[in-house]
């Protein structure tokens, strides 16, 4: 390859993964043509990009960026999925693919810097996204709130059901009374 070519490569990945701060490394290799399109369509449809990548471009182009550290991955043919939601989505939707397609292989991930390897990625896969984490985060904070209220509100409950309770019976003793 000549090196303006290899020059065009190298921009490409710059102009592509610039802003990129996470994505999922795999192997593509030995997955057929009907597999690998099924599997570009399904990340396809859910904005997710599969990338091949070329690892000597790749390293050169990502010195300095966000996703640097995924050069610790990338050894052999590699491909890069980049976009969705967050890279939790992403490894979701992989490790989902690898019970379908077993010779995809997850090679890893990177999440706000921090670079999952192979087999950490399925962890990564049960990760909670951001607006799940915030969610739970959420309940958290409002649980107690919750359980004052129903600590403070079971008793007059009560009370109010034990008063009904006797004023039932006083009125049902007067109605014996004047019958």
């Amino acid at each position: 390859m000549s090196k303006p070519v290899k020059n065009l490569i190298v921009d490409s990945y710059l102009r592509r993964f610039a802003d990129v701060d996470g994505a999922v490394v795999v192997n593509l290799r030995g997955v057929d043509a009907n597999a690998n399109n099924a599997l570009r369509g399904s990340l396809a449809s859910q904005q997710m990009r599969v990338t091949v990548v070329k690892n000597t471009l790749a390293r050169r182009a990502w010195s300095g960026m966000a996703i640097e550290p995924l050069c610790e991955v990338i050894d052999g043919p590699s491909a890069v999925v980049t976009g969705g939601e967050t890279v939790v989505d992403i490894a979701r939707l992989l490790v989902q693919q690898t019970k379908q397609i077993p010779e995809l292989e997850l090679r890893g991930a990177l999440m706000e810097g921090q670079l999952f390897m192979a087999d950490q990625v399925v962890a990564l896969s049960k990760y909670p996204t951001r607006s799940e984490a915030q969610g739970q985060a959420v309940q958290l904070v409002l649980s107690p709130a919750q359980n004052l209220v129903a600590a403070a509100v079971g008793p007059g409950r009560r009370v109010a059901s034990l008063v009904k309770a006797i004023e039932e019976k006083l009125e049902a003793a007067e109605k014996i009374e004047k019958s």
